[in-house]
C-alpha cells in the first residue's frame, strides 16, 4: 500500500494494509469502508473524539474502553471495532486518521477511482456542488470522488488538487502574488 502522495506515515500504512488483508479476507471490504468513513466523520464532527484519541495521559483502557462506546452507539460492524481496539491497546489512536485515510485510498485505488481534493473559502450549494462535480469528471475523464474542506481563510474561490494536478483559484493566492508583484515596483 504505497503512502507516496497520500499522507499517510509508514505505520498507519501498515495497520491499514493489515486491516485491509482482514477485510479482504473476510469478504467484508466495502462494509469495513463504509465503517471507517463513517468513523472518519465521528472524528471530523466531534472535537472531543479527537481530543480521546490524541491524549497520550489517558490509559489505553480508558481509550478503548471510550471509543468502543461510540462505535457500537454509532453502529459500527465488529472486525472495524476490533481493529480500533486493537489499536488503542497498542496507544496507536493518535494515527488512526491516517490508518483510516490509507485503508480508504487503497479502496479507491483498486476499484480504479480518483479522489478530488477540493478547498473552498464556504460551503458549496446543491447547484455548485453538481457544477464542481461535473466540470472535474470531465476534466479527469472519469468519475472522481470529491473531498471538500472549507477554509475561510482562502477569502474566495477554490483550491482543486486531482492527482499531482493542482489548480487554485482562491482569492488568497491572487493577493499573495499581487503582494509579490507589487514589491517589484517601485
Amino acid at each position: 500500500m504505497a503512502t507516496e502522495g497520500t499522507g499517510v506515515s509508514e505505520l498507519a500504512s501498515r495497520y491499514a494494509s493489515a486491516l485491509f488483508d482482514l477485510a479482504d479476507g473476510q469478504q467484508a471490504l466495502d462494509q469495513t469502508a463504509q465503517d471507517l468513513s463513517l468513523v472518519k466523520a465521528l472524528l471530523v464532527e466531534s472535537a472531543d473524539l479527537r481530543r480521546l484519541i490524541s491524549n497520550p495521559l489517558l490509559a489505553s483502557g480508558d481509550q478503548e474502553r471510550a471509543f468502543e462506546a461510540v462505535l457500537v452507539a454509532a453502529g459500527v460492524g465488529e472486525l472495524v471495532r476490533k481493529f480500533i481496539g486493537l489499536v488503542a491497546r497498542n496507544r496507536r489512536l493518535a494515527t488512526l486518521p491516517g490508518m483510516i485515510e490509507g485503508f480508504l485510498a487503497e479502496i479507491a485505488r483498486r476499484r480504479g477511482e480518483s479522489t478530488a481534493r477540493v478547498t473552498v473559502a464556504q460551503p458549496l450549494t446543491d447547484e455548485q456542488w453538481a457544477a464542481l462535480a461535473a466540470a472535474i469528471d470531465k476534466s479527469a475523464g472519469g468519475k472522481v470522488k470529491l473531498d471538500v474542506r472549507v477554509d475561510p481563510s482562502l477569502i474566495g474561490g477554490m483550491i482543486v488538487k486531482v492527482g499531482s494536478r493542482m489548480v487554485d483559484s482562491s482569492v488568497r493566492t491572487k493577493l499573495n502574488k499581487l503582494k509579490l508583484a507589487m514589491k517589484g515596483v517601485g
